[in-house]
């Protein structure tokens, strides 16, 4: 099947790598846990953008961000930085769900070239269907806090915050159409 944007994964790249420099530039107003989460998102959709990625691989980066949301959220509850956080931790699980769905996609195309009289688990369709409803849930969450809560931080480190938070939703929107 063809992606709806070839250039989505670069797309996608390319928003995850403006969301963790405006992660990182927002220093002391996001904990280690969210900077790490936004790191590692980075990381992983570079990793993701290369064409080619074997199966194994996207197991192994699936499992590298859920474990990045679960650390995105250790610690904050209670925190005026904890609904940020678990923005961030909500994004890596997605992209950590797409990561997975992506293996089953790579294993059945692989599975298809050399059968093995195995058939499929029909995770294809429920991984789908997850990624889409956490794609939903960020981009709602995105809007629902630039316009219904206040801001906890004004100037440059909430043009910064902001900034991350719509890269984040952009770039799973871009996964979402690429994928």
């Amino acid at each position: 099947m063809e992606p709806l944007v070839p250039a989505a994964p670069w797309l996608m790249a390319a928003a995850a790598l403006v969301s963790a420099v405006a992660c990182v530039a927002a220093w002391r107003a996001v904990p280690w846990q969210g900077r790490q989460s936004a790191l590692v998102m980075a990381a992983g959709m570079l990793v993701l953008a290369i064409p080619g990625v074997d199966a194994l691989t996207r197991l192994a980066l699936g499992a590298v961000l859920l474990v990045s949301a679960m650390l995105g959220t250790m610690g904050v509850r209670g925190t005026a930085a904890a609904a940020t956080c678990c923005h961030r931790a909500l994004v890596s699980l997605v992209m950590a769900v797409c990561a997975f769905d992506g293996s089953v996609v790579v294993s059945s195309v692989e599975r298809a070239v050399t059968p093995t009289g195995h058939g499929g688990h029909g995770l294809g369709g429920v991984l789908s269907a997850l990624v889409m409803i956490g794609v939903a849930a960020v981009v709602l969450w995105t809007v629902a806090a630039a316009w219904f809560v206040p801001p906890l931080h004004h100037g440059r480190t909430g043009r910064l915050l902001a900034t991350e938070s719509w890269a984040m939703a952009a770039g799973v929107v871009v996964m979402c159409l690429g994928f």
